[in-house]
């Protein structure tokens, strides 16, 4: 069979095209060597189950250990039920190792103990019959939650001082976070949730190890291998704008290359071009692929919510607790960069988050005549501007109760309507970052580039005006453009209703460039 670039489940390397096990998590060998009970957490769907079953299954067929991969999700139905979740966790292990080990390295039938001992007397039975160090990584961890997850924790902590010949010789636990950020219920069962904050129930951790993003490098390897089994040459500007638009990220790196290979250029001859990566990234973002609505999902969860809002605002975070900004980062929604703080992980995502939350005003959009659309096809900008400055005298204000975000909710709005214009053919960018004070977008047509500033006057504050020339220069130079929009939406409270106080005007900004301005 041929292999492909995978985007469902864990990579096989007889049909996917993957990295190597042991170059994306080097020092797992060295922890392994050393008996070595480690903690291996990183975001979802960068590659954690596949790097570690990969690693296994090196490591077995090494001829020096018995290593297996084996899930503890099927316990989390289970989280108030010790006894039920050792059972479900015990016979999962069982149907999985069946088919990932051979015969003669096979557990055995798991001796029957009492709840809350019932893993550590299976892990001790297999250590002791195993004809080579048991080696064992344990995925899906912070499924479990409250006494269940305490329990597991104690089992493992009881049976290390009898490894090598007693319990694994060497032990990973594998999840979103670390030890010390699982979660559990203080006081009991549905009592509030709190972190464990300590290690204390697997204090034997010798080290927490995190799976980095692919570098420029591995994207280069991974899809030259695509390359040597068909001869598709992905040129060296497509590899860098996949890893650009990525950041690394495995997921996207594998599907932007198999969106691209299998649907836009699937003749070998042709070679892959950013072209062909860019028109991948609006497919995949256009048809929500489970990846990307997955994670639009978690953006309605009010620790996400509290951070997303005020970055898409440019307003800063104000007293967000650590544990929820790492929980966010911990999910690969968000990054720490040296130079900006907390930004969005990659540009897909950027583009992703604020296109899922307009989704709501744009489906309770009303129809607009497309009015700014010339004979040839071509925008006209002084119709498009008639048409929202109708729109939004007639529209907005209902519509702005559509928006799941209160404080971004006229941006919501008017990129809800952009959307109409582009989905005649045309794309809409976005920029956005904590403390900026503004949100800019770049709205293309054909050989149209229109740059458009958002800013937000609320109570308390000073027109903001000359911060929005100055800022919208700034974004126009970038562009390479002479004209552009400057959109004020007042939020202050007393205000007449929209459909008085929407208006436009001219105006030059500080390099004197000559700009509309639209308050609304």
């Amino acid at each position: 069979m041929k292999r492909f670039f995978n985007t469902a489940g864990p990579c096989k390397a007889d049909i996917h095209y993957m990295l190597p096990a042991a170059e994306r998590l080097p020092e797992a060998l060295r922890l392994i060597e050393q008996q070595g009970y480690f903690v291996v957490h990183a975001p979802r769907q960068t590659g954690k189950t596949t790097t570690m079953m990969a690693l296994a299954r090196e490591l077995t067929q090494s001829g020096q250990y018995v290593a297996a991969l084996v899930s503890l999700e099927v316990g989390a139905a289970f989280n108030d039920d010790i006894d039920a979740a050792e059972r479900a966790i015990l016979e999962n292990w069982q149907n999985t190792l069946e088919f990932r080990l051979p015969g003669e390295l096979q557990p055995p039938a798991w001796a029957e103990s009492q709840p809350g001992q019932r893993l550590n007397s299976a892990l001790t039975g297999w250590a002791r019959v195993a004809p080579r160090p048991l080696v064992l990584f344990l995925d899906e961890i912070d499924a479990l939650q409250n006494q269940l997850l305490i329990s597991v924790l104690r089992q493992l902590r009881a049976g290390y001082g009898e490894r090598p010949r007693g319990f694994p010789y060497a032990l990973a636990l594998i999840g979103l976070r670390d030890v010390r950020d699982y979660k559990v219920a203080a006081g009991g069962t549905g009592a509030l949730r709190a972190r464990l904050n300590t290690a204390s129930p697997f204090n034997v951790k010798v080290r927490s190890l995190t799976l980095d993003l692919f570098t420029l490098d591995e994207v280069a390897t991974l899809y030259s291998q695509h390359t040597a089994d068909t001869g598709q040459l992905f040129t060296q500007a497509a590899t860098r704008r996949a890893f650009d638009l990525t950041q690394g990220q495995p997921w996207l790196v594998n599907a932007l290359a198999k969106m691209a290979v299998e649907e836009l250029a699937p003749a070998p001859t042709v070679p892959i071009t950013p072209t062909h990566i860019d028109q991948a990234k609006e497919i995949l973002i256009g048809r929500q692929e489970t990846h990307l609505d997955s994670l639009a999902e978690r953006l309605r969860e009010p620790r996400v919510r509290q951070i997303i809002e005020p970055m898409l605002a440019g307003r800063t975070l104000g007293d967000v607790p650590e544990d929820d900004r790492r929980f966010v980062i911990d999910l690969g929604l968000i990054r720490r960069d040296p130079a900006h703080g907390l930004v969005i992980a990659n540009p897909i995502y950027r583009e992703i988050v604020p296109r899922m939350l307009a989704s709501g005003p744009q489906d309770t959009l009303p129809y607009v005549r497309p009015i700014w659309l010339q004979a040839d096809g071509s925008l006209d900008t002084a119709q498009l501007l008639q048409a929202f400055l109708a729109f939004w005298r007639q529209h907005g204000q209902p519509l702005l109760a559509s928006a799941p975000y209160h404080e971004i909710a006229p941006h919501l709005v008017f990129m809800a309507f952009l959307h109409r214009v582009v989905n005649g053919g045309g794309s809409l960018e976005r920029e956005y970052a904590i403390g900026s004070r503004r949100m800019d977008l770049c709205l293309r047509h054909g050989d149209l580039v229109l740059g458009i500033e958002l800013k937000v006057w609320r109570d308390g504050e000073r027109d903001p005006l000359a911060e929005g020339l100055g800022q919208l220069d700034h974004y126009l130079s970038g562009l390479s453009q002479q004209t552009g929009w400057l959109v004020i939406f007042d939020r202050r409270s007393g205000q007449p209703p929209i459909e008085e106080r929407t208006s436009a005007e001219a105006a030059t900004t500080p390099d004197g460039r000559q700009v509309t301005v639209i308050r609304a």
